[in-house]
């Protein structure tokens, strides 16, 4: 068994958002997907972004306000989010306090789903 730790994971930031990418794992093709964590702080978002990969993503602490297109969703602690290949979104921390902090794995579409 292995054990993956959050906190003592090696960070990198894109804007205000603090991003722990699993390849530092060493991994390789040992798991069928990409894994992340990030961390939206109190009144911050993630950049607008577009990736041709599905990605599905569990709050694991906060809510997550996820904006796609003009659809909008609250997702609350221990719910999850499915976005579509392809599918511009924006995660939005609200709360003026608590961080927000999401596991996301990731994976290319195989051309037989209806994403």
């Amino acid at each position: 068994m292995r054990t993956f730790d959050l906190a003592t994971g090696t960070d990198q930031f894109v804007k205000d958002i603090r991003v722990v990418r699993w390849e530092q794992y060493e991994l390789g093709k040992q798991m069928p997907f990409q894994a992340m964590w990030y961390s939206v702080p109190p009144g911050s978002e993630s950049p607008l972004d577009q990736h041709p990969e599905l990605e599905l993503s569990v709050v694991v602490a906060g809510t997550a306000h996820v904006v796609s297109g003009d659809d909008e969703h609250a997702v609350p602690q221990g719910s999850a989010f499915l976005l579509n290949s392809t599918e511009t979104h924006i995660v939005q921390n609200r709360s003026a306090q608590d961080m927000l902090t999401i596991f996301s794995a990731y994976w290319m579409p195989t051309g037989d789903s209806d994403d």
